[in-house]
């Protein structure tokens, strides 16, 4: 399995239009590939709040029809990164969407862990509430966004549902870099998948972007790492290698469930 990750630069002097054109012109670029993944909020900017509502579309809005044609014309399955989407009822949620090689949306997951504290993301869009897989040849996706990649509960219940591949888009800032490569290879490790996490690069509301996308293998072998600018970053990837790791180490088969919190 071919993998590209893009890691777009967001500029918030380039019209949002004009950056969709842009990218639906890259995943087209990547014909090649079986498995495209963009960034966190690449419409916007991650950490854009104030862009947020603005910015926010339904579903199947632009972002949603650019990306569905750009995904069949490349014939690629296409994670199309996320966007500030708004519900019928108003609700803004952080969303991500997949496409199949035909166009046709396979899933769309809303971000669970909302980052923020008490401003900005957490505050100004809801809660998603469901796991998200999507089944592809070869191996089934298990899809997170950003900030979720500090909870590994969430990532246990993706492997429950059968997730061999680790997708995790993100607008990660650079201050943290060094999390986002540990927290990539730890939740490679612990569930013996491949992580695919594709970050963005530039600079958001005044944030610096760590950019360096990243592809980890299940032992927690870095595949290979984009630098801090707009790049793409393609791995070939062995999908049989999760069975045979899981065989070799079957640790996951020693999981202890529903232990008790200790007495105070």
């Amino acid at each position: 399995m071919r993998a590209s990750l893009i890691q777009i630069a967001v500029d918030e002097g380039e019209p949002v239009d004009s950056r969709r054109r842009r990218v639906a012109a890259l995943v087209r670029e990547q014909s090649g590939a079986d498995l495209v993944v963009l960034p966190e909020l690449w419409t916007t900017g991650a950490f854009a709040f104030e862009e947020f509502g603005r910015a926010a579309e339904p579903l199947e809005g632009p972002t949603y029809e650019a990306m569905a044609k750009a995904a069949s014309g490349a014939g690629v399955w296409l994670h199309a990164g996320s966007l500030p989407e708004r519900d019928p009822d108003g609700t803004l949620y952080n969303t991500s969407l997949v496409f199949s090689p035909s166009g046709e949306l396979a899933a769309a997951y809303r971000k669970i862990h909302r980052f923020g504290f008490d401003k900005g993301e957490a505050v100004l869009m809801g809660a998603g509430r469901d796991l998200v897989t999507v089944r592809l040849p070869g191996t089934t996706l298990g899809v997170a966004t950003c900030y979720d990649l500090r909870f590994p509960e969430l990532f246990r219940g993706l492997v429950d549902a059968g997730a061999e591949t680790l997708v995790i888009p993100a607008g990660w800032p650079e201050r943290r870099r060094a999390h986002w490569t540990l927290l990539a290879q730890a939740r490679a490790v612990e569930n013996q998948a491949f992580v695919l996490a594709c970050g963005t690069a530039g600079t958001h509301a005044g944030v610096p972007q760590a950019g360096h996308s990243i592809v980890v293998d299940p032992w927690g072998e870095v595949l290979a790492e984009a630098g801090p600018g707009e790049e793409v970053l393609t791995v070939d990837l062995d999908p049989a290698k999760v069975g045979a790791t899981r065989e070799q180490f079957p640790a996951l088969k020693d999981r202890v469930l529903g232990l008790e919190p200790p007495l105070r």
